[in-house]
């Protein structure tokens, strides 16, 4: 099997507004508000409130990516890679695990990308949380926000790695 690339796909859900509001809402600048996924063998990987789910690449409700950063190559064989994803959704990224601030879609990104190519997904996207929680209205909105859920799926196939076991 030839090594296969793989991508980080990096999204703002905010659309913009993090970058606008952060500074007078959390009174510290934020780039963005970030959904990840992986690409590799022609699809996209993601975690969200549905569990681990893919679809063909910008087939999400997201669109288009931001921000694409080039994570290098593997040579992990696909099924090998679907049976991780497999054991992943029946243990440690069930649907019900899913937490904006502390096991969201960086982290599963973060774990796939280590166990692809070795290397993880960008500090700034991984340290977000905390950065917002640090501030007293990051408290705020943890309280607010900690059971909404981010579920990019669309109506594009989708296929679901949460084993029924």
């Amino acid at each position: 099997m030839a090594a296969q690339a793989v991508k980080l796909f990096i999204y703002d859900i905010s659309k913009g507004m993090a970058r606008q509001l952060a500074p007078m809402i959390l009174g510290r600048s934020l780039d963005g508000i970030w959904h990840t996924s992986i690409v590799v063998y022609g699809e996209e990987f993601f975690f969200g409130g549905m569990g681990i789910e893919s679809c063909p690449p910008h087939g999400t409700i997201l669109g288009a990516p931001d921000n694409v950063v080039d994570l290098g190559s593997t040579e992990v064989p696909s099924n090998m890679f679907y049976e991780y994803l497999s054991q992943l959704g029946a243990d440690s990224f069930k649907p019900d695990s899913y937490n904006l601030f502390e096991h969201n879609c960086n982290n599963f990104s973060a774990e796939a990308a280590e166990f692809l190519t070795g290397k993880s997904i960008p500090s700034y996207i991984t340290d977000l949380p905390n950065e917002v929680l640090t501030t007293p209205m990051g408290q705020m909105l943890k309280s607010m926000l900690e059971n909404t859920q981010v579920t990019p799926s669309s109506g594009h196939s989708t296929r679901n790695f949460n084993s029924k076991r």
